[in-house]
């Protein structure tokens, strides 16, 4: 039996409602979970980073404030969110703080993964708690979010979340043991698939609805989460949860669904940055700096000679050699007025100028697209 998470040094581990909170009490799996920090501070003890996206808000939030209606409208569902999102902290640190692991809680709205000022400041955040050793613990914000705005299951969600800081690996922990043919629930011949090479028409005909009313997600939804990671070069798992030590199960070779990264995550979001970004400032550069990006290097203020443009940080911008051809395209770690005032300067004039801890790099180089070949005059 192989162990399915070796080859992955980053996980985003998404856990359903439905694990968390028992059905029938509306009570915290207090065991379940206990077995899950073990695991997880097992993997945390091998030097891997993890996040956790946790559901589960609602569910506690509803025992709490005593709605019994299977079916909350949208202001009780956002007030036992509010409820529930305190309870399920309090669970979250209470069992890794038992293991010496801090966590961070962190409420997510779609537009924070979508709006790229936005995803910048939350990828920040999250990596900074994994630095600082924290594991960081992710839900929708149910209790703001409305009908129209929200993800809608945390599926969805964990997959942008995997996306947004480069995770290896997506682990769906769910009722089932991963990916059948048909639902085995209804059709006893669905055989199960151990292994997805890429999200087809007939993988999408093979998923099948919620089954349960603690989750809105379902097998559905987690193929469509496949098809965020896997585009992203993120692999996905989706395993089943139900038993105790989950991720120790997979260790052992437990049966699950792999789901195969499309590419690289850096082509991937090299090729984001280069195909889906409108351009709305640009930046020239001495040749010196042109030599230090065509050789792979970030660009730092030093090298800059003039900045034009409307643009804040994290907004795309193309970068031009002396001779003004496009040399490559990346992200701005800062604002046009910022860049503007620190252009030409080194980074100990940049720190004195805008404060200690801000970056050096005007574009870092995971952010930017080299143009080799690529002449456009301006």
């Amino acid at each position: 039996m192989s162990n399915a998470l070796a080859p992955y040094r980053r996980l985003t581990i998404k856990i359903g409602s439905a694990l968390l909170v028992d059905g029938k009490t509306g009570k915290l799996r207090t065991e379940w979970l206990a077995a899950l920090a073990e695991d997880l501070a097992a993997l945390k003890a091998q030097g891997i980073s993890l996040v956790i996206v946790s559901s589960g808000a609602i569910a506690l939030g509803r025992r709490l404030l005593n709605l019994d209606a299977k079916s909350l409208p949208l202001d009780q569902s956002q007030a036992a969110a509010s409820a529930g999102q305190i309870a399920l902290s309090q669970a979250w640190a209470e069992a890794l703080g038992r293991h010496g692991i801090v966590t961070g809680q962190i409420l997510l709205t779609p537009n924070i993964t979508e709006e790229r000022r936005y995803f910048l400041n939350a990828r920040t955040t999250i990596s900074t708690l994994l630095g600082l050793g924290a594991v960081p613990i992710i839900n929708e914000n149910d209790s703001v979010a409305t009908a129209e705005i929200r993800y809608g299951d945390n599926d969805r969600l964990s997959a942008r979340v995997a996306t947004m800081i480069e995770a290896d690996c997506l682990i769906l922990l769910s009722d089932v043991d991963g990916l059948y043919t048909a639902p085995p629930a209804k059709d006893p011949n669905a055989t199960h698939l151990p292994f997805v090479a890429a999200i087809t028409p007939e993988i999408d005909a093979m998923a099948g609805g919620a089954a349960s009313h603690l989750s809105r997600g379902g097998m559905t939804t987690k193929v469509e989460a496949g098809k965020i990671a896997t585009q992203a070069g993120t692999a996905m798992i989706i395993a089943k949860g139900t038993e105790t030590h989950p991720l120790r199960a997979l260790s052992e070779g437990v049966r699950h669904t792999l789901f195969a990264p499309v590419e690289t995550k850096a082509h991937a979001r090299k090729r984001w940055i280069m195909g889906h970004l409108e351009l709305v400032g640009s930046i020239h550069v001495d040749a010196g700096a042109a030599r230090a990006l065509l050789d792979g290097r970030s660009l730092l203020p030093i090298g800059v000679t003039r900045v034009t443009g409307d643009f804040d940080r994290g907004d795309a911008v193309a970068i031009f050699d002396p001779d003004g051809r496009e040399i490559a395209r990346g992200l701005a770690t800062l604002g046009r007025e910022e860049a503007d005032s620190v252009k030409g300067k080194n980074s100990r004039a940049v720190s004195d100028l805008l404060g200690i801890g801000t970056r050096s790099e005007l574009v870092h180089r995971d952010n930017m697209v080299v143009l080799m070949g690529l002449e456009a005059k301006v």
